[in-house]
């Protein structure tokens, strides 16, 4: 029996940053994250020893670590100085003192960005096989956090209906492909548009059933989004803010409503936001409605339900096309999350730990 290790590296934030984070294995006392060993503390009653496995990449991380929003803004509390960065995972249970999770179990989990965890059983969430043999890494996917996130702020907070024209911005992330597929094959929306940042990109958000999806780098981008919009659109599922909820604010139908779910444009700039068609949420009498998945968890179970409904009646599609798992070296943990910041990963972007 392999030995049950007593310590563990972790990176932790050592600095919060201004603009990309950046890190360092060495001792460079200004870059984000630090790479450290610590103390593993022994297992009390009712805890677990979790060895991670696969690590969540997800753009509002980096909000928390956003030193220029107050604490009390945020939905969360901000990850401290010199703590670990804040990640979910999956992991698996080597020791433990709770008989809900025995040796071996595989959860879901806050392991952050530690090598091994000691947790409280009752923060642990087991994982079971999924349809189709998927790979539990969809667990961080399209059946976790984005997935949730894209019905949630769809259905109930957009309140999206059959026959309705809906545009999808980041539609080729972890939140946005489902969103996409949500609309077009459960919802039942006449029309979904997609952006996205290249044009496999967008071939792929369309083979999810978008109707269109455009290329925000093209240099005609903002005239094919007005062509695809003719006639104007329902509702509008925001992960990027910026320029292009700029836009969108003026391709809206009157009582339109604009789905808040991210702002990924800004997360690194200290440049504020600008809307220059803001005047017509008053003049089109449109709904800008923010929201966080959080508040939507007591209805997980059912909505993931509906999911491993929709895969087996052909009406999602996932896949290994719907993520990016990365092999990592512990060392390159930050790396990995970096790429979420270049447009580099399409669906949700995985570290599995190697």
């Amino acid at each position: 029996m392999a030995s049950i290790p007593t310590s563990t590296r972790a990176w932790i934030v050592a600095n919060y940053p201004k603009g990309l984070a950046t890190f360092t294995t060495s001792d460079d006392k200004n870059a984000t994250f630090k790479l450290v060993e610590r103390p593993l503390p022994a297992l009390g009653p009712e805890q677990v020893l979790v060895k991670t496995l696969f690590l969540s990449n997800d753009p509002a991380q980096r909000v928390s670590i956003e030193s220029s929003i107050s604490p009390e803004r945020l939905y969360r509390p901000p990850v401290e100085l010199n703590a670990a960065m804040g990640s979910s995972g999956l992991g698996e249970v080597i020791a433990s003192t709770a008989s809900s999770l025995p040796q071996g179990t595989i959860v879901f989990a806050p392991l952050d960005w530690t090598e091994y965890a000691v947790l409280d059983a009752a923060s642990c969430q087991p994982r079971n096989p999924l349809p189709n043999g998927l790979s539990l890494t969809h667990y961080l996917g399209a059946f976790g956090g984005p997935g949730l996130t894209a019905y949630y702020g769809l259905v109930v907070v957009g309140e999206a209906q059959r026959g309705m024209r809906v545009v999808v911005s980041g539609a080729a992330g972890a939140t946005g492909s489902m969103v996409v597929q949500i609309a077009k094959n459960i919802v039942g929306c006449s029309q979904v548009i997609g952006i996205a940042g290249t044009d496999d990109k967008c071939r792929w958000v369309e083979s999810l059933g978008a109707d269109i999806c455009l290329n925000y780098r093209s240099a005609t981008f903002e005239e094919d989004l007005v062509k695809a919009t003719d006639g104007f659109v329902d509702l509008y599922f925001d992960n990027v803010g910026g320029h292009i909820l700029d836009l969108m604010l003026a391709r809206l139908k009157r009582n339109g409503v604009s789905v808040a779910c991210g702002s990924i444009s800004a997360y690194n700039s200290q440049e504020p936001t600008v809307l220059k068609n803001y005047f017509q949420v008053i003049t089109m009498r449109l709904s800008i409605r923010g929201f966080i998945v959080l508040d939507y968890l007591a209805k997980a179970k059912e909505t993931l339900e509906i999911f491993v409904r929709a895969v087996q009646d052909g009406k999602l599609k996932i896949s290994n096309d719907n993520e990016q798992v990365v092999a990592t070296k512990f060392e390159d943990v930050p790396r990995t999350w970096l790429r979420l910041f270049e447009g580099a990963n399409t669906g949700k972007l995985v570290t599995k730990l190697i």
